[in-house]
């Protein structure tokens, strides 16, 4: 019960961090004028959603995916093929994005959840890239590597950025309470020991089916709004370097943390959008900084900032008082 109750105090402290960076967010427009910078913030909010979600799968279930971007080009592709052939509304447009990509993930799921470590990732990434390959090739559907146009949700882009941040927010806050429940219990069960939970009497499959759906819901969300946002969806969505570019993010923010996809999604795309003059040398910097996070701090950036805090109180508290 003592690390239960540890694991729930964490996990408060970490949700209260993330809304604090949000809080930043939030108040970013006063400060921050420009239109362009405005709009790394709102495509660092679909990274961020992204992050989320693929941050449910493998940090609190164990389940190593190489389609999160997948799931937000179907939601992206299902608003806009709405939109496109049947005149849709946008609102109508972004629940059928989060029913269209839950669907595709609940079945994928069903296939895959049974496999394990490089089985599940090397199945993913062949899902993804088939997926891919059929929108860059439904040329009369899709209108192929053209991209797809998709009407705009509002017509004032900070209207955008407000909606796209309590989006974010509503996620953030629904994980939350989804994690610190008994969902969350099991899910963590089954990351930290699959054959154990398993002889407790846990679905396994069943759960990690759940989280695998939960999270594909989320990427089309992310998908639908960023979508509507760029008024334009193409086959890039699902490139491999997206995925990437996601599962850095979780690994330099935090994995298995509720403040980490949020932190390291602002943190990496901003900086990628600084480093872009150099190129494909932004790349290079991403991979290094995963290698070093994933061989020297496990625990991301969040893990960091919490291991100089403890290390600072402990001086403090020997330190001689005067």
């Amino acid at each position: 019960m003592r690390k239960i109750a540890d694991t729930r105090g964490r996990m408060r402290l970490e949700f209260w961090a993330s809304l604090t960076i949000l809080a930043g967010v939030a108040v970013l427009p006063t400060v921050m004028t420009s239109d362009y910078w405005r709009g790394v913030i709102v495509v660092s909010m679909y990274f961020a959603m992204l992050a989320i979600g693929w941050n449910l799968l493998a940090g609190y279930t164990g389940q190593f995916s190489l389609a999160p971007a997948t799931f937000g080009m179907i939601g992206g592709y299902a608003t806009g093929l709405l939109a496109y052939h049947f005149d849709a509304t946008a609102l109508s447009g972004i629940p059928a994005a989060i029913i269209t990509a839950g669907v595709v993930g609940f079945i994928l799921a069903r296939i895959v959840m049974r496999l394990r470590g490089p089985y599940l990732a090397l199945t993913t990434l062949s899902f993804a890239e088939i997926i891919r390959v059929v929108v860059g090739n439904s040329i009369e559907i899709t209108r192929g590597d053209l991209g797809l146009n998709v009407p705009s949700l509002f017509d004032n882009r900070l209207v955008y950025y407000y909606a796209m941040l309590a989006a974010l927010a509503a996620v953030q806050l629904s994980m939350f309470l989804l994690l610190r429940g008994p969902a969350g219990l099991y899910l963590r069960a089954i990351r930290d020991d699959e054959v154990a939970a398993a002889a407790r009497g846990g679905k396994i499959v069943r759960w990690k089916t759940y989280a695998f759906t939960l999270s594909a819901a989320i990427g089309g969300l992310a998908g639908a709004l960023y979508g509507h946002f760029a008024q334009l969806v193409s086959p890039e969505l699902g490139l491999v370097s997206q995925a990437g570019l996601v599962i850095s993010m979780v690994v330099i923010g935090g994995l298995g943390t509720l403040v980490g996809p949020i932190g390291g999604a602002f943190l990496v795309y901003v900086t990628s959008e600084v480093l872009r003059e150099f190129g494909g040398y932004q790349l290079i910097v991403f991979a290094l900084l995963v290698i070093v996070f994933a061989r020297f701090f496990r625990d991301g950036l969040w893990g960091l900032l919490q291991a100089s805090y403890e290390r600072l109180s402990a001086r403090l508290s020997a330190a001689p008082a005067e």
